[in-house]
């Protein structure tokens, strides 16, 4: 939307939000004898572990400005934490760069690249709105492709960067090591950086749950990923799922030091800047792997609850190897199928907010709580 000032136009012409056509099926859940249960954003909803709060509280005398950069200490603690959950060690605390939350950083990462009209942002063919919006923020065209070597040679020559999402919002779908190598390989041939955004990779399942056999969902920072080289290369992630920390915009970024750098100078002039209680916070989240566990352990628990339920609905479930949600199927139109699920008092957000190849599809969230949980798989297994 713009306004009109004068003979002058102000703001960027974006899309409405998506999740404002939700409203008459919230409506209609919300009509519910039993109440609605939202299972359509991923919201956290469990408290946000004890070992957190009790850091935000101790560093809530602040009165000075924070560094951009993050404080050495808080860089220390991401550099452990990717050795010991990510597989990737010796990581310098200085190529690391906190974030406010990691979606402002894919909304803005294209503009703090520099790029614009006539640069092309590639997103998987299924994802996260917020890749479009990035790429329209600063002028550049955005591509779904989830294979560089399909996209014609006028549009290869003019990648600028490729955006990774493993595990996927919203299918969950897990890239292995070598196809994120080929990945890396294809966009360093083109010049382009490629942004990883890796905010789900502690919540594995099946092959990907570690603590069960499986192995841990590897980082585009992987050495098995781009031979220990992490030019033109960023990972993303959030404490948001993992730590329930989404009310605290905590997140960071890591990588190719020249990125990095840059971004670092360009996050200053515009002050873009973690708080520092949010920066002890996060350093507490991430020296701690109990809470991380037991949280994993909640999710896992809902997930069992609702697959079998989702199933007796007559819903296939696809991918959904790794992260919050339940990608699922009914082989009918989407927006049909968020109405039967209305009608039963439970919202789910449809894939069709996902790009065309979400059509047909809806996103189930794990993060309802265990009573809200139990009450949308009775109501799916009691539907005729």
């Amino acid at each position: 939307m713009s306004v009109q000032g004068g003979n002058r136009q102000f703001g960027i012409a974006l899309p409405d939000y998506p999740w404002d056509a939700m409203a008459p099926y919230v409506a209609m859940a919300g009509e519910h004898p039993d109440g609605a249960v939202n299972l359509s954003i991923g919201t956290p909803v469990d408290p946000t572990p004890a070992v957190i709060q009790d850091a935000l509280t101790a560093a809530a005398d602040a009165p000075g400005y924070p560094t951009t950069h993050g404080t050495h200490e808080l860089r220390v603690a991401i550099s452990d934490w990717f050795a010991r959950r990510r597989g990737v060690d010796g990581l310098d605390p200085l190529n690391i760069l906190p974030t406010v939350g990691s979606k402002e950083l894919v909304a803005w990462l294209p503009t703090l690249l520099g790029l614009g009209e006539g640069d092309v942002v590639v997103r998987p063919t299924v994802a996260y709105p917020t890749y479009d919006i990035g790429a329209l923020l600063t002028g550049a065209t955005a591509v779904a492709a989830d294979d560089l070597s399909t996209l014609d040679d006028d549009t290869r020559a003019r990648v600028r960067l490729v955006w990774v999402n493993s595990p996927g919002n919203p299918t969950g779908q897990v890239l292995s090591a070598p196809e994120l190598e080929r990945i890396v390989t294809d966009a360093r041939a083109l010049g382009a950086v490629v942004a990883s955004d890796e905010c789900y990779a502690e919540l594995g399942w099946g092959d990907w749950d570690s603590v069960r056999g499986g192995e841990a969902v590897p980082s585009v920072l992987d050495p098995r990923v781009n031979g220990g080289d992490h030019t033109n290369l960023l990972a993303v992630y959030s404490l948001s799922k993992q730590s329930n920390m989404a009310g605290y915009r905590a997140a960071f970024t890591a990588g190719d030091p020249d990125l990095i750098a840059n971004m670092v100078n360009s996050r200053k002039h515009a002050g873009m800047i973690v708080p520092f209680p949010v920066q002890a916070a996060m350093r507490a989240a991430l020296g701690d792997d109990d809470h991380v566990q037991a949280q994993k352990d909640l999710y896992r628990a809902r997930r069992e609850q609702l697959m079998p339920a989702l199933q007796h609905f007559g819903l296939k479930i696809q991918d959904s190897a790794a992260g919050l949600y339940l990608w699922a199927t009914a082989g009918e139109d989407t927006w049909t199928t968020v109405e039967r699920f209305a009608r039963l008092g439970i919202i789910v957000g449809p894939g069709t907010f996902y790009g065309e190849a979400g059509k047909g599809f809806i996103r189930v969230a794990l993060t309802g709580t265990d009573q809200g949980i139990a009450a949308a798989a009775a109501r799916l297994t009691a539907a005729q």
